[in-house]
C-alpha cells in the first residue's frame, strides 16, 4: 500500500512524509478518525514508506524487496494487531484471514472483520496473550530494514490489557515504531493517549469518495449519488455501489413498524429472530438506527426539503416517520438505541432486551402525536 493508492487525506499525506522525512518521527503514533476515512490504509501506506530502501520523498518506491513484500503484508519487520475472538486468541492465529481480508478491502470495519473470521455472536478483544505476544515480537532485532513496525488496528478492544503495553509504547526498543489506527478515542485508556502522538484523519470529502469509485469502474453518475449518501465512509460506499438494497433499512423499518402497532405477537418474533444475529452485527445496526435517526431529525427540523444522507427508500420511510414524530420523541429514540448499545457490548440477553426495547419504542411513539396526524394507521406510516 502507498500513499498513492489512498484516496484523498492529502493533508494527513504530506504530515506523514514530513515525519518519516524530517527526522521527527514519533515513537508512538495513533491515527484517530470515523470508519472508512482510511486509516488503516494511510497506516499501511506509512509503514511501507519508513521500511522502503528508496523513498522519493513523496511515496515509496513500490519496487524494491522492502515494497513488495511489505505491500503483500508478509515484510518481516512489519507486525500486526487487531481484534480476534476467543479469551486466548493471539493475532498470528488469524494472520492468513487478516491478509485476504485487507487486500479485499483496507477500509473494512470491524463488523466486518470479526464476521470473516467467524465470530457470529462472540465479541472481539485484544487479549492478554496478545500483549505477551507483542512485546516478545518487538524485543527481537530487525530482520532486513532499518525499523520494526506494529500496526495495532482498533485499541479500543485492548481495554485494561492495554496497561501491559505501556512501558513498551514509553520506552520502545530503538527504532521501533507503533502505529495504533483508533475510532472511538474515548475506549482507549488515557495512559496510551498520552504517550502517542495524535494524527487526526477526517471524514472523507464527496469529491474524494466520488474519484476513488469512479476509478474502482463505477459510472460518474451513480458514483456522485452514493458518495453523498455514504456521509465520508468509502466502505459504505463501496458496499452502496454493490447492492442496492440495505439490509439494515429493512429490519429497521420492520422493527420501527412493528413499534408503531405495538403488536406484541410481532414484537416478540422480531427480537427472537434478531437475537441470533450475533452481538457485533446487533451493534452494527443500532448503529445504523442511529445514523437513521439523526436524519429524520434533521428532516423535522427544516422540513422535507432539507437534503439528507438516505437512499431513496430509505428518504421516503424517513419523510413518513418525519410527520408523525417530534424532536423530543427521535431524541428519546436515540437514547434508547444508544442504551441498547451499551447493553448489547455487556451481554444481556437479546430477546429480553430488544423486545423490552420494541415495548418501550411503542410507548414513545405513542406517547404524543401531532394532533394533525393522530389516528394515522401504520399501513399508511410505512
Amino acid at each position: 500500500m502507498r500513499f498513492s493508492d489512498i484516496i484523498g487525506q492529502p493533508a494527513v499525506k504530506d504530515r506523514l512524509r514530513l515525519m518519516a522525512s524530517g527526522g521527527r518521527m514519533p515513537h508512538a503514533l495513533l491515527l484517530l478518525g470515523p470508519e472508512g476515512s482510511g486509516k488503516l490504509a494511510m497506516a499501511m501506506a506509512f509503514a511501507q514508506y519508513v521500511l522502503c530502501a528508496n523513498p522519493d520523498g513523496s511515496d515509496a518506491c513500490g519496487k524494491c524487496p522492502s515494497c513488495i513484500k511489505a505491500s503483500k503484508l508478509v515484510h518481516p519487520d512489519l507486525h500486526f494487531s487487531y481484534p480476534t475472538v476467543g479469551s486466548k486468541m493471539t493475532s498470528e492465529a488469524f494472520l492468513p484471514q487478516w491478509r485476504s481480508a485487507v487486500a479485499e478491502n483496507p477500509y473494512l470495519n470491524a463488523n466486518e472483520w470479526l464476521q470473516h473470521i467467524g465470530a457470529e455472536n462472540k465479541q472481539g478483544n485484544i487479549t492478554k496473550e496478545e500483549c505477551v505476544n507483542i512485546i516478545r515480537k518487538l524485543s527481537l532485532k530487525t530482520f532486513e530494514s532499518t525499523h520494526k513496525v506494529l500496526i495495532l488496528w482498533l485499541p479500543e478492544y485492548l481495554g485494561k490489557e492495554g496497561n501491559r503495553l505501556l512501558k513498551l509504547i514509553e520506552e520502545p526498543p530503538e527504532r521501533t515504531l507503533f502505529i495504533l489506527v483508533a475510532e472511538r478515542q474515548e475506549l482507549i485508556l488515557n495512559t496510551i493517549l498520552s504517550r502517542c502522538q495524535i494524527v487526526n484523519v477526517r471524514a472523507l470529502s464527496d469529491e474524494a469518495i466520488q474519484q476513488g469509485l469512479v476509478q474502482s469502474g463505477v459510472a460518474e453518475a451513480q458514483a456522485a449519488g452514493i458518495a453523498y449518501l455514504a456521509n465520508g465512509n468509502y466502505n459504505e460506499a463501496l458496499k452502496l455501489a454493490q447492492h442496492n438494497e440495505n439490509d439494515h433499512a429493512r429490519l429497521f423499518l420492520q422493527w420501527m413498524r412493528n413499534g408503531y402497532q405495538g403488536n406484541p405477537v410481532k414484537m416478540v418474533k422480531w427480537s427472537e429472530d434478531f437475537a441470533g444475529q450475533g452481538r457485533e452485527n446487533q451493534k452494527h445496526f443500532l448503529q445504523y438506527a442511529l445514523h437513521f435517526l439523526r436524519e429524520i431529525t434533521l428532516l423535522i427540523a427544516a422540513g422535507p426539503g432539507v437534503k439528507v444522507r438516505l437512499q431513496n427508500q430509505e428518504l421516503e420511510s424517513a419523510k413518513k416517520m418525519a410527520g408523525v414524530m417530534d424532536l423530543d420523541q427521535a431524541e428519546q429514540l436515540m437514547q434508547l438505541f444508544s442504551d441498547c448499545i451499551f447493553a448489547v457490548e455487556r451481554n444481556a440477553n437479546p430477546k429480553v432486551l430488544f423486545l423490552d426495547a420494541s415495548i418501550q419504542m411503542n410507548h414513545i411513539l405513542k406517547r404524543k402525536q401531532p394532533d394533525t396526524y393522530k389516528g394515522l394507521s401504520a399501513q399508511r406510516l410505512y
